[in-house]
């Protein structure tokens, strides 16, 4: 038997058309009060679904529209073929007979069952992928945060630098870039919104040069805290230390 109508399958169920259905029926009256009137006799999200997007029609002069759908099963397309009582009636009431029968013989039972199978395999497959990948990730992030946690001291642009694979001018464009910092007078300084927070201590470099003249020159210092606050300023630009980069191993 050829195909009368197309037939779509989701969540291991089949459905048709409405609009098609009545359509095929050869029924004269409108689809809206047609569908309105036998549709009540089924339950809405279990014998029939509404179609978002409806079905698009296009017209013999171009114009196209957008008309109320729905998806229906094929035991209900089956008896709305009975109730309709046309010419083509008895046709698609065989047609729908024969696909049940079809989906519920044991090979294809068993052919739904092994690609349902099949299909949760690759999707826990997936999930586990995708969860190993989250482990790693915690993982060399725990790795560099224990870097972090494990130094006491300030340290230097400088030092932070040699973590990501930079020197200290590059580290400190990118934290200026990232509005993290300004220049003022030759220092670095935070910008406001990181002032306060103990991100950052002032050692006074001093010495004295071949006159005698002593100098001193403050120097922007790192805690371990505006460590850490720099590392995820920068991952959420895509910039990774060292330790964390794949291309590294």
């Amino acid at each position: 038997m050829k195909n009368l109508i197309k037939v779509e399958v989701k969540n291991d169920r089949q459905f048709v058309s409405a609009r098609e259905l009545h359509k095929g029926l050869g029924l004269k009256g409108r689809f809206s009060r047609w569908f309105k009137t036998n549709s009540e006799l089924f339950a809405e999200n279990k014998d029939f679904y509404e179609c978002t997007l409806g079905t698009v029609v296009k017209s013999g002069n171009g114009t196209v529209r957008r008309y109320d759908d729905y998806a229906i099963t094929i035991d209900m397309a089956k008896q709305l073929a009975m109730m309709a009582r046309t010419e083509r009636s008895k046709q698609y009431r065989e047609y729908f007979l024969d696909l049940e029968r079809k989906w519920n013989s044991p090979q294809e039972v068993v052919k739904r069952g092994y690609a349902i199978l099949q299909n949760e395999n690759t999707q826990l497959k997936l999930e586990n992928k995708n969860l190993g990948i989250q482990l790693e990730e915690a993982n060399k992030r725990a790795s560099y945060l224990d870097v972090i946690l494990g130094t006491k001291d300030a340290q230097t642009i400088t030092q932070i630098a040699f973590d990501y694979g930079c020197g200290a001018p590059t580290l400190n464009k990118l934290l200026n870039k990232y509005g993290v910092q300004h220049k003022v007078h030759g220092q670095w300084i935070l910008y406001k919104v990181y002032m306060g927070k103990n991100y950052t201590t002032t050692h006074v470099d001093q010495w004295t040069d071949k006159n005698g003249i002593p100098h001193a020159k403050p120097r922007t210092m790192w805690t371990q805290k505006g460590r850490k606050m720099i590392y995820d300023v920068l991952k959420e630009n895509g910039i990774l230390p060292l330790i964390e980069r794949d291309d590294m191993k």
